[in-house]
């Protein structure tokens, strides 16, 4: 039952143990996507061209103002 429901993932390890690996190493560094050597890196192994801008964090930070009528 259980292992019937992880069995994809065992799949997956098995056939990309590197990128697995990266993975989970970053999970436990808590090391963001979005940084550059992880995003270069991820990039290279992924094969596809990542958007070289992160998103502007001073764009939403804070308490935004509304009007009601």
């Amino acid at each position: 039952m259980f292992l019937d429901e992880l069995n994809p993932l065992f799949r997956e390890i098995v056939q990309k143990p590197l990128a697995f690996a990266g993975g989970f190493v970053s999970g436990i560094l808590h090391l963001s996507p979005d940084s550059d050597p992880l995003r270069n890196w991820i990039a290279h192994e992924a094969g596809e061209a990542m958007p070289t801008t992160a998103p502007d964090p001073q764009q939403n930070s804070g308490p935004q103002s509304i009007d009601i009528e």
